[in-house]
């Protein structure tokens, strides 16, 4: 069943080829495309454009349709195009012509809008939970281990000294700001574009404020065209976000395969946690770190893919947008995985002690001796060419510690910072979770 048949049937190729992956990816926006129902139902009767009892009727039969999709049951049948088709096929065939009356004031383009972002706003916040968990964790071992030293580098050369405080802080802060880019996006995109139809709104007087309220949105896309604009869009932003996730994830990851290599020897894990080789019987290989950092980057290039299949199109709907289901949907489930692998991981992690004490490291400290000269009054650069001759010479004696007392430095973490602007990252996504669900919750309650 399709719901734009006329009499001529298509050919079954163009069919197939058409259809493409819809049945199967539609299957994760069934709750979202049965909410977006019940919220339209409700918003037509209180417009008069369903009685009371009908609107009555669909949100029952819509709630049973919910409970099939939570339980799993729920399929879209052969011959069935899509989810949207599936819903309203069902409405019918047990409401009869109430049924088909759920297709008032809307278009499958508007539908598909709303699924996207409900579905975009759902993984959005599982995605803040499980960054929030790893956040927490790396905190704890930053502040846990924060007078354990090890070397900086730069170039992949000696560089200064660093601490495994430094290292596992670096990595919350910036998911802390990963955060916050992923909160900017979704107030952008939790808008309702419902209402908006094929992209030209409609000429019945429907409330799209009372759907946007229903649904916990911020507001509305104002602009019926600017809302139909937002597919492709949506998409791209969010996986912007996704991307730095997995920026900060990758670029750990790629950390601890160096960290864990022979001749670095900064950290370990448990025999458990490695994977050996086939004819090496020494091997304890870091798979489960190279898997997480080939997936974050495969996560990088979403936006990429995303602007290929977009770029150039003009403002209206396009086939083209139907691709994105296959790049886009996946890249939630993947981002979370790494993300919590990366956190079963890092709480059996085993730190080093007394990396410094061997000789290799000792120019790790030429910036402490020029700074010792500094303290005594010698400009910068003579300090430095002075340190300089003693390296160059072999006379070089390293200061025993260095001191680093400023905001952000290995004696002064701001770790009490971070935590502090993460917190507030943290509220806004439960105070913006919270009224989701509050919305969700009495949408499905109510019946009018």
């Amino acid at each position: 069943m399709k719901l734009w048949q006329k009499k001529i049937a298509v050919n079954k190729q163009v069919e197939k080829f058409t259809i493409g992956k819809d049945r199967e990816l539609d299957l994760l926006l069934v709750e979202h495309d049965v909410l977006g129902s019940m919220a339209h139902a409700k918003m037509l009767a209180q417009v008069e454009l369903l009685k009371k009892n009908e609107q009555r009727k669909l949100h029952g039969e819509l709630k049973n349709i919910l409970q099939k999709a939570i339980s799993g049951k729920f399929i879209i049948e052969n011959g069935v195009e899509d989810v949207h088709s599936q819903v309203e096929f069902l409405l019918t065939k047990k409401l009869g012509e109430i049924g088909k009356k759920i297709h008032t004031a809307r278009s499958r383009n508007d539908q598909v809008l709303l699924d996207i972002k409900l579905f975009s706003r759902k993984e959005i916040f599982k995605i803040a939970e499980t960054t929030s968990t790893l956040f927490d964790l790396l905190i704890s071992l930053s502040n846990k281990h924060k007078n354990k030293l090890l070397p900086g580098y730069t170039h992949l050369q000696i560089a200064m000294p660093s601490s495994f405080g430094l290292w596992f802080g670096a990595y919350a802060e910036s998911l802390k700001d990963d955060l916050e880019f992923l909160f900017s996006v979704y107030k952008i995109i939790n808008k309702n574009p419902l209402g908006s139809g094929a992209g030209y709104g409609s000429s019945l007087s429907i409330n799209r404020n009372l759907t946007a309220k229903f649904l916990g949105f911020d507001g509305l896309n104002n602009n019926s065209v600017y809302a139909q604009m937002t597919r492709g869009k949506t998409e791209k932003l969010v996986s912007y976000a996704l991307a730095n996730i997995a920026s900060t994830v990758s670029k750990f990851a790629m950390d601890a395969c160096l960290f864990m290599n022979q001749n670095f020897d900064f950290i370990s894990f448990p025999e458990e946690f490695t994977t050996g080789s086939s004819i090496m019987p020494h091997k304890k290989n870091p798979d489960v770190f190279e898997l997480i950092r080939a997936k974050c980057n495969r996560i990088q290039t979403l936006p990429e893919q995303i602007s290929a299949v977009i770029k150039n199109l003009p403002s209206g709907y396009h086939r083209d947008f139907q691709l994105l289901k296959e790049i886009y949907f996946p890249a939630f489930a993947e981002l979370n995985d790494c993300l919590v692998m990366t956190t079963f991981m890092l709480k059996k992690i085993k730190v080093k002690d007394n990396i410094l004490a061997d000789d290799k490291y000792k120019f790790l400290f030429s910036v402490d001796a020029v700074n010792e000269l500094v303290k005594r009054g010698i400009p910068f650069r003579e300090a430095y060419k002075k340190v300089g001759a003693e390296i160059s010479s072999g006379k070089f004696v390293h200061p025993a510690k260095g001191n680093y007392t400023h905001e952000g430095s290995i004696g002064n973490l701001n770790n009490n910072i971070i935590v502090r602007e993460m917190n507030g990252m943290k509220n806004n996504f439960k105070r913006a979770k919270t009224k989701v669900e509050i919305a969700l919750n009495n949408l499905q309650k109510t019946s009018g």
